[in-house]
């Protein structure tokens, strides 16, 4: 639990990495003030690493997710995008597919043995099979796709803004929309989504920063901050931003990377 005196303190650390983002590959997000200000506890989350795993610094990783004891991730880059299902204890790419060119991949959630993959400007999500990544259909959304996980029923989209949408993936209709807030402030930026007991997780772009989502009221309840979790020294000028977030529900662990980064993490949170 944090202080009135922390939570500021996250808040203006939140500001400075929204406002402070300069990248071509996305627009930057912004911290703006809302019309009717909602107050909630935010937990300054902790961790510990379980182990280290070894992860491909060849992927752009964009979702992650635990499925039939191994991980299922997607990758970015227009040409180089992919789904596969990688074995966790070793790093190794068990199966992949590779996504038309003209897509640059994005986040991916499976619910019901079937995996959603968002596009970044396409507008066209990609369906596959969970087991044999055979792609068996494609939907349709509006603006960018970035973050994607599910509840057992809906999917949580985000699109780089502060508002997250809930989709039918029968209808492929919007059932409601979040807005995410902190303290009564818009947190736009918000990237890879995974659905942790009850509540939304999800990356802040350019940051090494963790946000815990109510689901119900659009509030963030807990901030988990990893900043210096990859050394310095294993940093390359292709290693890119913290992206990527795969819940255990077995071991209740929570396993995080990033984009071309050489290792995963396995995090027993507190």
């Amino acid at each position: 639990m944090v202080t009135n005196l922390h939570r500021l303190g996250i808040i203006s650390i939140l500001c400075a990495i929204l406002w402070g983002c300069s990248e071509t590959e996305k627009p930057t997000g912004e911290l703006q003030s809302t019309s009717t200000p909602k107050r909630e506890q935010v937990d300054q989350l902790s961790f510990t690493i379980v182990r280290r795993l070894p992860h491909s610094q060849e992927a752009f990783t964009q979702g992650l997710e635990v499925y039939n004891g191994a991980f299922l991730e997607s990758t970015g880059q227009y040409g180089s995008s992919t789904i596969r299902q990688v074995d966790i204890p070793t790093g190794k790419v068990l199966k992949s597919r590779a996504i038309d060119k003209s897509f640059f991949g994005e986040g991916l959630t499976e619910l019901n043995s079937t995996v959603y993959m968002l596009t970044w400007l396409n507008q066209q999500g990609l369906i596959f099979d969970a087991s044999t990544l055979r792609q068996t259909g494609t939907f349709r959304y509006s603006g960018e796709g970035w973050g994607i996980t599910n509840d057992g029923k809906h999917l949580y989209i985000s699109n780089g803004t502060s508002v997250i949408s809930v989709l039918d993936p029968t209808s492929w209709t919007i059932v409601r929309t979040i807005p995410i807030t902190l303290d009564g402030m818009a947190v736009s930026q918000l990237n890879e989504l995974e659905w942790i007991d009850g509540a939304i997780w999800a990356n802040v772009w350019q940051s090494d920063r963790v946000i815990r989502i109510s689901p119900t009221t659009g509030n963030v309840t807990g901030v988990l901050d990893l900043t210096g979790i990859l050394p310095q020294n294993e940093r390359t000028p292709t290693t890119d931003v913290l992206n990527g977030l795969a819940w255990n529900p077995s071991s209740k662990t929570l396993f995080v990377t990033g984009k071309n980064w050489p290792a995963v993490f396995e995090l027993s949170i507190r």
